[in-house]
Formats: structure tokens, sequence, C-alpha cells
């Protein structure tokens, strides 16, 4: 069930409430991947056995009159998903440093006055790559496609895991631009190391054995083109896609050149047990998560 802001119907008790924010947000899996955990959790602490974690449709316009109203409901957690995570910096009463130097938020946590914004989508990124290839940023060539809010956790995550260089692509010059300056602004350690280019004007120098990091929502469908062209898919490359749901078409492009490929489900998963964790304050049981995940996915392929 997905709720809205004028239907909004919570299944948990007031302070035990958590809900992402999103639109789309009729597709997400977290909702499943978080009860499952919960559930889990449930059987070592008691105390979550009536916690609930639903989906709630909210229109970018409608942002600033959500999170009022989310507050007053006794929503403790709030997870935030495209288009919000750049828009809640200034709506929210506080913002860590980290999300600071990012410049996006995904992750709220109800305070005595408001919500304080954090960001668990670099710690995401670098967990999954860890588990899908076995790798790290760390010396690494790390190459961006896209440049909205998944993208600044995730520039800034692998810059503080050590990347050689960054290099970020998007279509449009002002999104970049809006970036660099936000990255300035925040004093991001290490940016010297970042380059900006649009697709027009992308350089192909990648290096041997670079991460490429699909962060543009090309690829939630079967028929989007690919974000990544070509002529970058080497060998010993690997490429990270954070979308999910599809087998799409660059996915494809690296199956026919021999190139490790990874979905977006590792990070859902891995930002979602970050999430989980500051907001319970205990451990939390990614293989829950995961399962439950590939559980829904099935299920959804099934149904058509």
């Amino acid at each position: 069930m997905v709720h809205t802001l004028e239907r909004l119907e919570l299944a948990a008790p007031l302070g035990k409430r958590l809900v992402v924010l999103g639109d789309p947000i009729s597709h997400s899996l977290s909702p499943a991947m978080h009860n499952a955990a919960l559930a889990e959790m449930a059987r070592q602490w008691p105390e979550f056995a009536d916690w609930r974690y639903e989906a709630v449709h909210v229109p970018a316009v409608d942002l600033p009159r959500a999170l009022p109203l989310l507050y007053k409901a006794g929503v403790a957690g709030i997870n935030l998903t495209i288009p919000h995570k750049v828009q809640a910096l200034g709506i929210i009463e506080e913002v860590d440093a980290l999300s600071s130097r990012m410049g996006a938020v995904n992750t709220l946590v109800r305070t005595a006055t408001g919500y304080r914004g954090t960001n668990t989508d670099g710690y995401g990124i670098l967990k999954a790559i860890d588990e899908s290839f076995q790798r790290t940023p760390a010396g690494a060539d790390v190459w961006i496609f896209g440049a909205g809010g998944a993208s600044r956790g995730i520039i800034v995550a692998c810059l503080e895991a050590g990347a050689d260089r960054v290099t970020v692509l998007n279509r449009s010059v002002a999104r970049l631009e809006e970036l660099e300056a936000v990255l300035v602004g925040g004093r991001v350690p290490g940016l010297e190391k970042v380059r900006f280019h649009s697709l027009q004007e992308a350089p192909v120098d990648a290096g041997e054995a670079a991460i490429f990091i699909n962060a543009t929502a090309l690829g939630l469908k079967i028929t989007d083109p690919s974000p990544v062209d070509a002529v970058y898919l080497k060998p010993g490359s690997v490429v990270y896609d954070t979308t999910y749901g599809c087998s799409n078409r660059l996915a494809e492009d690296c199956q026919e050149a021999g190139i490790a490929y990874s979905d977006g489900i590792p990070m859902l998963v891995w930002q979602g047990v970050r999430s989980l964790e500051i907001w319970s304050g205990k451990s939390v049981p990614a293989g829950a998560m995961r399962r439950a995940v590939d559980t829904e996915l099935k299920r959804r392929k099934e149904d058509g």
C-alpha cells in the first residue's frame, strides 16, 4: 500500500513509524526489506514488534508540507529518494557534517524539535562495490555518470575511500556546475581529484581496472538506452549500476563485453541497513533484507 499526504493511515503506533518518500514510489522495495528486518529484530528485541515501514507518495512541490505533517504524525524516521534528497536540505532543522559535504540527505531522524538529516548512500555504495567485485575505490580511477542527489554521496564516499581520480559525467552542464559548487561549498577533502565533464565532451582516458558507476535513472526501464558508452567497457573494469528491477541495456552491454556488472540491489540493501541502524540503535540483519528484496522481485516478475 502506498500512502498519500491526504490519506495517511500509517499502521504503527506513534514514534514507531518509518516511511520512505518519493515520486514515483510505488516501485520501491524498501518497505519489504525494512519490514523483514524489523520482524527478525523483534525476535530478539520485542519492542520492534509493532514498528512498521511504509511508502508515501510525495511530489517535490509537496515536500515542504510533508515533513511537518509527518513529524506531527509521529514518524520516527524517513528515507528520501528521487526527487527529495537535495530539496530536503533547505527544509529540515539540522544537517550533519557528512550530509553538508555531500549536499544531499537520504535519511531523517526525528529529534525533540524537528528532523536531523544524514546520508547513508556513501556507506551503501562502498559496501556494494566490495560485495559485488571485492574491490574498493582506494587508488582506483572512478567514473560516475549522473549529477543528481545520489551522485553527491557517491563522489564524497569514493574520495574519502582514497580514489585516485573521480570523473563525473552528465548531460546537463548546469547540473554539473551546480554539483561542483555544492561540493566546493562543502569543502570536500580531495576535490582536486574530481573532473566534471558534459557527456558531449566526455574524455575517454579511463585507466585500467576503472570503476564505472551509473548514478542516473537510465536503466529503470528495459527500453532505456545505456548511460555508459561502450568505449569505456574494457577488460579489467567493473560497472556498478544503481538502478535495479530489470535487465537493461547497460547490463547487456557488459555481458557482451565480458565486464563484471552489478545492479543496484546491494547498495539499496546496505544503505537501508545503515538507516535502520541509525533509527533503531541496534544491529540490523542484512541477510533478511536481501532475502526480502529477492522474494519481492521474483513475485513482481511472476505477476508480470
